[in-house]
């Protein structure tokens, strides 16, 4: 075969030039080819087939070389007009020509001649023979053709598609009309008729969504809502209508479940007895491994049925049971439903015009305020100068809480230092004592004193470090610095005092709060620290509810004593 070719028959079989190719697998053998004015020759089997061109798109003209010199161009329409309809053939003045087919697959053919030897009539003259040569020539008509094929392909597939689109996109919705007085007459007719409520009813929304709505029309929207709202009875007699009907769909599906399960019993009785020895022994055995798998078959499909009505009896007695719980006064409101609801959407129609009537009052009261501000802008000044003042009184006693605070700050301070200077001093105490303990003991080492008198030292020592730390307290403890210190202490030992198990820091703050609004926990905190012989602090609950209380421990010294 020829290079760039598929390999096959590119001759139609019955016009006379070749026979068929044989299959792939063999080797194709050309013959000789017989006209009125000359005879074609094939080349010979060994040499390697001519070759070709890349063909090119929609390709239609061929280029044919090596014909003889005598050859005329209606020699030349002999030979390739078997192979198909040619539309226009150019001859030069050498030894080649251009031939146009009406169709594509006619080049096939004409490729087929391709080496072919050509001898005009029974002449052996070197003028009347030559070699054929043909091959795919590349012409703007056939480009130009094959070019408005693809794009006629093209316009069609996009058709094709917009096609598809239009049928598978959704309706567009219908076009809504301008509101109008006249427009809006004809809408409300419309919303009264039920069978075009729904066309009406989103013409209607779309009005009041665009803004329609002013106070020139707000009475005719009001009568179109109000016409609306009419139908709301008629859609819930509607929904109470198709409810009633499945009901009884349900109770008719129910009996004829019952009766279907009813005749599958039957069967199954009617398996079980032919199962049994008196009947059983007369049948074959094929005969009796048929009913076996027939009663198997019925039982399954009988216990499904029962299932299926067994639960449809379970959601009944839901129901039921439902309807048992709910109350009395529920049950009377059902058999009185439909005067109760006439007189529900009377009420809800007054109230909607009372509604209507709120709306344009509020509209009016709203210009009345805009009037009023215009008149008001004058006097915008005098009120800036209130602000300013109010500003200032405001920064003045934002200042005074600064002052106080930082007075509280240097007390807090001072008493620090007094504290870090009683340890210190309760240090240097501790110090001399071990001094003193430690002459003491080598004294009575070496004077042979009794055991005795080692413990009169030590309890001694100890007497005194008891009364150094009673001293540090009874510092620390010293007067109330203010009336307020002393107010906020009987007010505490009262409330610790009613409430003997004790009160965390934040109970005692809460309550504080309602007669200080300016005290802190902090400041409690500091307070009840100072006074150990008052109140104590303790440890209660375990774990997670562990917590802080303090407790009035004052009467505890005194029972004591």
């Amino acid at each position: 075969m020829m290079t760039g070719i598929t390999p096959i028959n590119p001759m139609i079989p019955g016009l006379g030039l070749v026979p068929p190719p044989p299959p792939t697998e063999v080797a194709v053998v050309k013959e000789i080819i017989h006209c009125k004015s000359c005879t074609l020759f094939p080349q010979n089997p060994n040499l390697p087939p001519p070759s070709t061109r890349e063909r090119p798109p929609g390709c239609k003209t061929v280029f044919v070389g090596g014909l003889p010199e005598n050859a005329t161009e209606e020699i030349i329409q002999e030979v390739f007009e078997q192979c198909g309809d040619i539309t226009a053939i150019r001859k030069s003045k050498k030894n080649f020509c251009h031939i146009r087919f009406a169709e594509e697959f006619m080049v096939d053919k004409a490729i087929y001649l391709s080496g072919y030897r050509m001898r005009l009539g029974s002449s052996t003259d070197k003028k009347d023979s030559g070699r054929l040569h043909v091959d795919f020539a590349q012409a703007r008509d056939d480009f130009y053709e094959w070019e408005c094929k693809q794009r006629m392909r093209a316009r069609e597939e996009r058709h094709r598609r917009k096609l598809e689109e239009d049928r598978l996109r959704p309706p567009s919705p219908p076009a809504i009309m301008h509101y109008s007085e006249h427009e809006a007459a004809l809408l409300a007719e419309k919303l009264k008729d039920d069978s075009k409520f729904s066309e009406a009813i989103t013409v209607l929304l779309s009005w009041i969504e665009r803004g329609e709505v002013n106070r020139r029309s707000a009475n005719q929207f009001y009568s179109m809502v109000q016409s609306a709202n009419s139908h709301v009875r008629r859609l819930m007699n509607e929904k109470a209508t198709h409810e009633q009907e499945m009901e009884e769909a349900k109770e008719n599906f129910k009996n004829a479940l019952t009766g279907i399960l009813t005749q599958f019993e039957q069967i199954v009785a009617v398996f079980n007895a032919s199962t049994r020895q008196k009947a059983w022994d007369h049948f074959s055995k094929a005969q009796r491994k048929n009913i076996d798998i027939w009663r198997k078959h019925s039982e399954e499909l009988r216990n499904a049925q029962s299932e299926q009505l067994m639960g449809i009896r379970r959601e009944e007695e839901m129901e039921m049971s439902d309807d048992e719980n709910c109350d009395s006064p529920t049950k009377k409101m059902r058999v009185d439903e439909s005067a109760l609801a006439a007189q529900a959407y009377a009420l809800k129609e007054e109230n909607d015009s009372l509604r209507w009537q709120l709306d344009a009052y509020r509209n009016e009261v709203e210009l009345l305020k805009q009037e009023k501000e215009q008149l008001f802008r004058t006097e915008d000044h005098l009120t800036k100068d209130q602000q300013l003042q109010f500003l200032q009184q405001t920064m003045q006693g934002m200042q005074q809480q600064l002052l106080t605070i930082q007075e509280e700050l240097n007390n807090k301070k001072s008493e620090l230092e007094q504290a870090k200077e009683e340890q210190s001093h309760t240090q240097a105490l501790l110090k001399v004592l071990q001094e003193q303990l430690k002459g003491t003991k080598e004294l009575v080492e070496t004077n042979g004193h009794s055991h005795e008198d080692a413990n009169e030292i030590n309890v001694l020592t100890v007497a005194l470090v008891n009364q150094d730390r009673e001293n540090n307290i009874e510092k620390r403890t010293q007067g109330l610095k203010s009336e307020k210190e002393a107010l906020l202490i009987g007010i505490i030992s009262t409330f610790l005092h009613v409430h003997p198990f004790g009160a965390n820091i934040e109970y005692l703050w809460s309550y504080m709060q309602q007669l200080d609004s300016k005290i802190s926990a902090n400041e409690i905190e500091m307070l009840l620290m100072r006074l150990p012989r008052m109140f104590k602090q303790e440890f209660t609950g375990v774990g997670a509810t562990l917590e802080k209380r303090w407790k009035l421990c004052a009467f505890e010294g005194i029972k004591t004593t």
